[in-house]
């Protein structure tokens, strides 16, 4: 029997140094931490900032704004689709933020730099920070020595199925052998990381309108409301 060696469905990811390894997320995984990773610590979000800082071209900015009631969304490249363009690591706020610091940061980092992400997050987010990375992220001596001993987060929200991500693309018929997990900090959290499982939940987050036919997907959004989305909540 062949073996399946691609890299979009094994755990294993290659990437060159430079590479900008875009998985877009699929949009019932950004739903499913607000409403099914723990129930008391997205509460009140309407009346916060959320900064997606690798936006890509939307998939995870989009539900945030279903939530939160400002999203700014950024990346250091333009997909083509109108976000502002902004280095997330570089020591500066983009224009967009107005010199005010996020309530929350809320990204699936690029795999090569989601250490430098998760340090830089913490640095401005004012509420707390969430990070998607895969599961075996949580392995590791060094990452431990340089992050999770000196920084533990608050949630580690474990999907219990799996979270379809491909290169490049959002595919809603894909499937994947990649195990992903959700992590919180809460900013002034004093206490142990608590674990929790995201039961299964495709079927009751996941829209029809979550895939439209025609790309890009923001082609006919105006600049200003590509650049920030008021929440519809």
């Amino acid at each position: 029997m062949s073996q399946n060696i691609s890299t979009a469905v094994m755990a294993r990811r290659v990437e060159a140094p430079d590479s900008l390894d875009y998985f877009p997320t699929p949009p019932w995984g950004t739903r499913a931490l607000i409403e099914r990773a723990d129930s008391h610590t997205f509460l009140g979000l309407d009346q916060l900032t959320v900064w997606e800082p690798a936006c890509g071209e939307g998939w995870m900015a989009r539900p945030l704004g279903e939530y939160f009631g400002r999203v700014v969304a950024t990346d250091c490249h333009d997909y083509g689709v109108g976000y502002p363009v902004h280095d997330f690591l570089m020591p500066y706020l983009p224009e967009v933020l107005q010199d005010r610091r996020p309530h929350w940061i809320i990204t699936n980092p690029p795999f090569n730099a989601a250490e430098q992400f998760v340090a830089r997050a913490l640095d401005l987010a004012t509420d707390g920070v969430s990070m998607l990375v895969r599961t075996s992220w949580l392995e590791g001596i060094g990452r431990y020595e340089r992050l999770f001993s000196r920084t533990p987060p608050s949630l580690i929200s474990q999907f219990a199925e799996r979270l379809p991500m491909h290169r490049g693309q959002v595919d809603p018929e894909g499937g994947t052998a990649t195990a992903y997990v959700w992590i919180t900090w809460l900013i002034g959290w004093k206490g142990e990381p608590i674990f929790t499982w995201i039961p299964p939940c495709r079927a009751d987050l996941e829209r029809e309108s979550d895939y439209p036919p025609a790309a890009p997907v923001m082609a006919a959004a105006g600049p200003l409301e590509a650049m920030m989305m008021e929440g519809s909540r």
